[in-house]
């Protein structure tokens, strides 16, 4: 049994979000990969798939999206989970809570890839990887910036996607 981590990315939070997701799964007996959505040509040698990306004004990335598209008929028969990443800030303002809606794609991904679920995890902002223009609109929230990820809510939810494999292969 293995396991595709695959994830598109814009300055690396999400990435480290998909490192953890992986080790989370070795670390449960579910052999887990982590590779960009670019370098994956063919889903069809894994068990299962976590699929996930960054999200901008409401998006998913390109790359993930491109991969949605090439991945066609291969996500049958195959075990996918989605997840999303980028709310910032305290979830009681208004803006972190509209940033923590479902992504516009969700329901092309779904559809294309069968997932079994979706989970929405907060982001990061560090200033320093970003543009000049982002960094002053930055200023403007200054409780936008930070690292707001969950890690134990990533590893538990990743403990039960191994539970779910383990429960699956035991059949």
């Amino acid at each position: 049994m293995a396991v595709l981590v695959t994830v598109a990315t814009k300055n690396g939070s999400t990435g480290e979000i998909a490192r953890v997701i992986a080790d989370a799964l070795t670390e449960r007996g579910v052999p887990a990969v982590v590779r960009s959505p670019e370098q994956v040509d063919d889903v069809s040698s894994f068990d299962g798939v976590v699929l996930g990306s960054a999200v901008y004004a409401g998006h998913w990335l390109p790359e993930a999206m491109a991969l949605v598209d090439r991945g066609s008929g291969a996500w049958v028969g195959r075990r996918v989970w989605l997840f999303s990443s980028g709310p910032v800030g305290d979830r009681a303002r208004w803006l972190t809570r509209k940033m923590s809606a479902d992504p516009v794609d969700l329901p092309r991904v779904r559809a294309a890839t069968g997932a079994v679920e979706h989970r929405m995890f907060g982001g990061k902002i560090d200033p320093k990887t970003l543009p000049v223009a982002q960094r002053v609109a930055l200023s403007l929230f200054r409780g936008m910036r930070g690292d707001f990820r969950d890690w134990n809510a990533i590893r538990g939810w990743s403990a039960g996607i191994a539970d779910a494999l383990h429960h699956t292969s035991a059949r």
